[in-house]
């Protein structure tokens, strides 16, 4: 059972190992939906996601003996990092189980903290079998990455931490993956504060906890498709779920297209990067007009993005805003025509990022080349003016496909 008391406890031992993530104001997201809107960096601890703060405060709860036996995880992401950080705090044996397609920076982050690593199968349901069956030869004590109280006890001080900061909040938006991070906070915010309202999002492709909602009991989905993929969950956890059922008070859905624009609002008006799991709350905002006036958190979960993937959601981001287009145009293969249309882009102040110049696009080329320009705008509005430009300029330009 959860009590207040043991929420307490756990704030105050998780303060050894977290830095401190005060809520930051936000005036962009206040300013798009009339909010306030403050966020709750734990992208920002140390491991660049709250996960560790479960994981110590699991520890704190085992006895001498079972700690000197070690502690063992199955993850590929922030649950393994959280574990091996809190394990190497606490001075214990962590091994972490990992599938073999793991990335190779995320095994040695895993390992810069201390902990054991163990590559096995392909998915993580591999990994995760292969875990238990260790913890039974070798005795170690299997944490989880979310179907645990003391695990969710310990992810709920964030929602301590929340109050604290701001006694009047109103809404608290949390992502959704498994349920223990939301079992946390929503559990010790209606204690603390029964009129605090909890948002729970999750990716629309793995809508877990929803799915479980409506059927009133945990399910199981038939596929967790999305980007998001640290809430890529298609099971919630069974010992969690009865307690986010009764304390979450909605549920909401976002797609993968406004995870990659959330990304875009958080570098840009932040200077902040967030994996697209812990961008779920920001991307939510828009979704819920009676937040309007109120006084709104988002906890921004992790920031555990790699280059190549970031890359990607910043290029289609842009594209998604307008701030990057394509248009092909057909013209009569003479002198001065790619002059012609770049000086209209230029005096429209568009920004020509590449050329692609097809001479095949018909057998005739006397009669027409194909040429695409991909261009950087200011947004929507700035693109029709320029696309207008080059109507009124004799061009034809069809939209096409945006390629960087």
């Amino acid at each position: 059972m959860f009590t207040l008391d043991k929420f307490e406890e756990a704030s105050e031992i998780v303060k050894r190992v977290t830095k401190p993530t005060n809520l930051i104001y936000s005036e962009y997201f206040s300013a798009q939906t009339g909010a306030k809107v403050y966020l709750k960096p734990e992208n920002m601890q140390y491991t660049g996601a709250y996960k560790l703060r479960g994981a110590y405060y699991k520890i704190s709860t085992l006895t001498e003996e079972e700690r000197a036996k070690g502690l063992i995880a199955a993850s590929a992401g922030n649950h393994a990092q959280g574990v091996a950080y809190a394990a190497k705090a606490y001075g214990c044996k962590a091994v972490i189980v990992m599938p073999e397609t793991t990335p190779l920076i995320k095994v040695n982050r895993t390992k810069s903290y201390g902990a054991e690593v163990v590559l096995y199968g392909q998915v993580y349901d591999e990994a995760c079998a292969k875990a238990y069956e260790l913890a039974e030869e070798y005795g170690y004590t299997f944490v989880h990455p979310f179907d645990d109280l003391d695990v969710a006890t310990g992810q709920g001080t964030i929602a301590m931490e929340i109050i604290q900061d701001l006694p009047t909040v109103d809404y608290i938006l949390v992502p959704i993956g498994g349920g223990g991070l939301i079992t946390g906070i929503s559990t010790l915010a209606k204690m603390l504060n029964p009129s605090i309202k909890i948002i729970g999002v999750e990716p629309a492709g793995a809508a877990s906890m929803a799915a479980a909602k409506k059927a009133g009991h945990v399910v199981t989905l038939p596929s967790a498709n999305t980007i998001a993929d640290g809430t890529a969950v298609k099971t919630v956890g069974e010992v969690v779920f009865p307690y986010a059922n009764e304390n979450v008070d909605e549920f909401v859905t976002v797609e993968d297209n406004e995870l990659v624009t959330a990304f875009l609002d958080m570098v840009e008006n932040h200077k902040m990067v967030a994996e697209n799991s812990g961008l779920l709350a920001v991307a939510a905002l828009r979704k819920l007009d009676y937040i309007k006036g109120k006084r709104v958190v988002c906890v921004i979960s992790g920031g555990n993005m790699d280059v190549i993937t970031m890359s990607s959601v910043i290029q289609n981001g842009l594209i998604l805003r307008d701030r990057i287009f394509t248009v092909s145009v057909l013209l009569p293969d003479r002198p001065g025509q790619l002059a012609k249309i770049t000086r209209v882009v230029a005096e429209a102040k568009g920004n020509v990022i590449k050329l692609e110049h097809n001479q095949f696009v018909t057998v005739n080329r006397n009669e027409a080349v194909e040429l695409r320009v991909t261009m950087e705008a200011f947004g929507t509005e700035h693109k029709n003016q320029i696309i207008e430009s080059l109507r009124e300029n004799g061009f034809d330009p069809k939209i096409v496909k945006a390629s960087l």
